[in-house]
């Protein structure tokens, strides 16, 4: 049975996230269930990075110790989401000659191609965490998007090469090794999130889906079920209750209270004399504060700003790519920053976009709690790993994780205490 469980470890700024999940025979062939999922406060991480590796360990290790009594069997690999804000992407072509007699293309070859395309210049201090082939060229047809079986002399990847800095990558690694688990593969948690959230229809079309956390603020672009762009940036929610507080003058726990509970990205939907009373909240967050009465409008103002501040980043992201206003699928929200009231009618004006919030699409889920924002990174970590033991990726054609994704282990062997 412990061959069967594949778990995935979300580590935020604020919360550790871990979603167990179980391959299970089914009707249908080889299917997934999940079998539990369990939070704990996080320490040692600011803005998705490690600062304090002894704190990220305590918090890794709470999580587990409660995920393994939920679901009775212990936990020995995780596959692990990356929030690190110094991810960059490039992309990179790759060219070999194709290796038969005959001509005909084989997996070896799309392989040797995309380890072609591995060969860049990579920034001092960065290493590559995934190459992600978007589509290949057979001699003079170009767009291809499963080379493998055609006939031709020439091959050729265009990828998209995504790296991360060396020290956040190892400071996380050593924290998660010191629990005595062992790291199946490093992701990027945009790309994890897709995962669960998006459909196949969804990336053919165009779509970004943009995940909110505390301190972060992560995005990934897909077009023609590839992925153009991903990014992580240093902005969340917590910059929002950090200007509530500033604006109501009170203590930073009340104005987390405060939003959750009267929080609204919409100023229109409210009057000028519009107020709520917050005694209750004062009382329950025993705060030494005489605030009771808070404009419903004013507050909303607040949140907007900040909340356009995120949007305007998230424009300058899909620029870049050309992309800005021109995903006809929209935009996907995931993460417990997106749950704010108002967000999607402020998203579909700035962005100018379809916007929706993102719900678990892509497999059964019993526990109300995975389907939450805030769990669908963490589901989705676990719906990756079920896809790479089964060899498939959503292109269509077999793959050798270790060739493409260039495995973190080399770079884990070195960092583990001996």
């Amino acid at each position: 049975m412990k061959d069967d469980i594949i778990a995935g470890l979300d580590i935020g700024s604020t919360a550790v996230r871990l979603v167990i999940g179980q391959r299970i025979s089914g009707p249908t062939g080889e299917e997934l269930q999940i079998i539990g999922a369990v939070s704990s406060p996080t320490a040692g991480v600011s803005k998705g990075v490690v600062n304090s590796i002894e704190e990220t360990t305590s918090s890794i290790s709470a999580c587990l110790e409660k995920a393994e009594r939920i679901v009775g069997v212990p936990i020995t690999n995780v596959w692990v989401g990356i929030n690190d804000p110094n991810v960059k992407c490039e992309r990179s072509r790759g060219v070999v000659a194709v290796s038969k007699s005959d001509g005909e293309i084989s997996e070896a070859d799309v392989n040797r191609a995309i380890e072609a395309a591995r060969a860049l210049a990579v920034p001092v201090n960065y290493e590559i965490l995934h190459v992600m082939p978007i589509k290949f060229s057979v001699d003079n047809q170009n767009d291809i998007k499963d080379p493998i079986g055609m006939s031709g002399i020439r091959l050729e990847v265009e990828a998209l090469i995504i790296q991360g800095l060396t020290t956040q990558t190892k400071n996380l690694t050593k924290a998660i090794f010191r629990t005595g688990l062992e790291i199946e593969d490093l992701v990027i948690s945009p790309l994890a999130a897709a995962e669960a959230v998006l459909t196949p229809k969804q990336k053919e079309l165009g779509v970004v889906l943009v995940n909110i956390g505390s301190s972060t603020t992560s995005l990934s672009v897909y077009e023609e079920r590839n992925l153009l762009h991903t990014a992580v940036l240093p902005i969340g929610s917590e910059y929002i209750t950090n200007d509530i507080a500033l604006g109501l003058r009170c203590p930073i726990n009340l104005a987390e209270r405060i939003k959750l509970e009267y929080g609204n990205a919409n100023p229109e939907n409210f009057d000028k004399d519009e107020e709520v009373d917050v005694t209750r909240l004062v009382k329950e967050e025993d705060v030494n504060d005489d605030i009771s009465l808070v404009s419903r409008k004013y507050i909303a103002e607040i949140i907007e700003a900040r909340v356009e501040e995120i949007f305007d980043k998230i424009d300058k992201e899909l620029k870049k790519i050309e992309r800005s206003g021109m995903l006809p699928a929209g935009i996907v929200f995931t993460g417990a920053g997106s749950q704010l009231d108002g967000l999607i009618d402020v998203a579909k004006r700035q962005l100018r976009l379809p916007a929706v919030m993102g719900q678990s699409k892509n497999v059964s889920v019993v526990i109300d709690k995975v389907k939450t924002p805030e769990f669908l990174p963490a589901l989705g970590l676990v719906i990756w790993g079920a896809h790479e033991y089964s060899g498939q990726i959503d292109n269509g054609f077999k793959r050798n994780i270790g060739d493409i994704f260039g495995k973190a282990k080399n770079i884990f062997q070195k960092i583990i205490p001996r």
